[in-house]
């Protein structure tokens, strides 16, 4: 095998590890088209490359690493060191299962949005039903990974057993491999760990797949997804091209939205919102008939509150904890942008980036902010009106309440559309080249979470 350190062996095939780690090193098979560095040495086999892929990832390779390097430094050196037993009768064997073990784990990364291959949601079609609910769907998937989950065990197991007995070291070790060490996604004991139990740990996986569920929502709302074809649909620029793509009948069963445009607000002040779209996603996605029982599933695993309608809770998670899951998913580096209007949130919208182009902030003022304002105006005016009429201190006090929380959103809105209007005469252009980081600058504070995604406080404009 062959460990480098020179551009000689960019784009290859290899295996990877890191360099520092306080537990073994796993060894990750990295497909062609990638370059290496020295926190991520890789390692070139002239051959049989499975085959020493079962090899380093066994508890064969630990034992020995614990005799070579105590310490948590794992260098490319150390690692030629390792004696590879030549005995063909296993290599069969080991090639086969390490070959199933990647395609395993290629589709278990794949069937998420942070895979450049990512193609569909499989909790979608994860039920053979005729008309499954979103609680049967996720119920065949779980039970759909708890077998992906037992099989990768079992080959690890195997790997581990081809080797020990060739190595001759069966009183020295065992093959078995705890369930927090089968790296899948969709393995709960990896993913968590920690001090959860085992019923904790799957609650988290069905909040984290309903949140998952929402955003691939929003996607297909963006037009970056689509329910009638899979992968990537639309990632281009300046929305160029997606004319075609709705011609083409690209969105037939969930249309894309016509802008980019998402309004996230805590009112259904909008029929588009993010919030009715959403609600409209899960009435195709599945069954129509089992709608009410679809929304109560997705918002009881997204921390509803007390007395709150299942619509209500999706409504309030979009608004207000959306953007955070997408942040976390995408490294701080969102591809729906969040425009907000501040702390009152009286106005907040997502813009997917690919879709933005230079008359975007001119259309987010037009077809929502303005509209908006007449309507916090009007709604003003009503609840005064009914104050006068009202028979119930108490009640009275609670419209006085609204009234001055929606009298702060009024002026929070009013605040929003002057710098709105200003950036909107620019015409600000994007090049997508220079990345999400510069981009979400030039914007100033017209964007949620500048600090944490551009690196500097925005620039207030007066």
């Amino acid at each position: 095998m062959g460990i480098a350190n020179n551009s000689q062996y960019y784009f290859k095939q290899n295996l990877t590890w890191g360099l520092i780690s306080n537990a073994s090193p796993s060894f990750r098979y990295t497909e062609s088209g990638s370059i290496f560095n020295v926190s991520g040495p890789s390692i070139f086999p002239d051959k049989n490359l499975p085959f020493l892929a079962g090899l380093l990832n066994s508890v064969v390779v630990r034992y020995f690493l614990e005799i070579l390097s105590p310490s948590i430094s794992f260098t490319p050196g150390m690692m030629g060191k390792i004696p590879v037993v030549d005995k063909a009768q296993i290599i069969g064997s080991v090639t086969e299962l390490v070959n199933y073990a990647i395609t395993t784990t290629k589709e278990d990364w794949h069937d998420y949005e942070h895979s450049w291959d990512f193609q569909f949601l499989p909790l979608l079609t994860a039920s053979s039903d005729p008309t499954p609910t979103l609680e049967s769907s996720y119920t065949a998937w779980i039970e759909s990974n708890r077998d992906t989950i037992a099989e990768m065990k079992r080959l690890e197991e195997e790997n581990n057993r081809l080797f020990i007995d060739a190595y001759g070291l069966a009183e020295e070790l065992t093959p078995d491999v705890p369930i927090e060490q089968i790296t899948l996604t969709v393995n709960p004991s990896y993913r968590y760990g920690g001090k959860l139990t085992i019923d904790a740990q799957w609650t988290r996986f069905r909040h984290d797949s309903m949140e998952e569920l929402a955003s691939f929502a929003i996607g297909c709302m963006m037009g970056r997804y689509s329910l009638d074809a899979p992968g990537l649909i639309y990632a281009h620029s300046g929305n160029e091209g997606f004319d075609a793509l709705l011609s083409e009948g690209q969105y037939k069963t969930f249309p894309a939205d016509d802008d980019g445009i998402v309004p996230l607000t805590d009112s259904e002040w909008f029929d588009d919102d993010a919030a009715n779209r959403l609600v409209e996603f899960v009435s195709v996605a599945w069954d129509r008939t089992h709608l009410e029982a679809n929304l109560n599933f997705l918002a009881d695993n997204l921390s509803p509150k007390k007395n709150e309608s299942s619509r209500e809770t999706l409504r309030r998670y979009l608004c207000d904890k959306f953007f955070k899951d997408h942040m976390q998913t995408y490294k701080k580096r969102p591809i729906y942008w969040l425009f907000s209007s501040g702390k009152e949130k009286a106005f907040q919208c997502l813009v997917y980036l690919h879709r933005y182009n230079e008359g975007t902030l001119a259309r987010m003022r037009t077809e929502y902010v303005l509209p908006l304002t007449s309507k916090l105006a009007s709604h003003v005016k009503k609840l005064e009106h009914d104050v006068q009429g009202s028979s119930s201190t108490s009640e009275a006090k609670g419209l006085e309440k609204e009234i001055t929380r929606l009298r702060k959103q009024q002026m929070e809105l009013s605040t929003f559309d002057e710098k709105l209007r200003h950036y909107a005469d620019q015409q600000i252009k994007l090049d997508l080249d220079d990345g999400v980081k510069v981009n979400y600058g030039k914007f100033g504070d017209l964007l949620a979470e500048v600090l944490a995604i551009h690196g500097k406080k925005p620039e207030t404009s007066g």
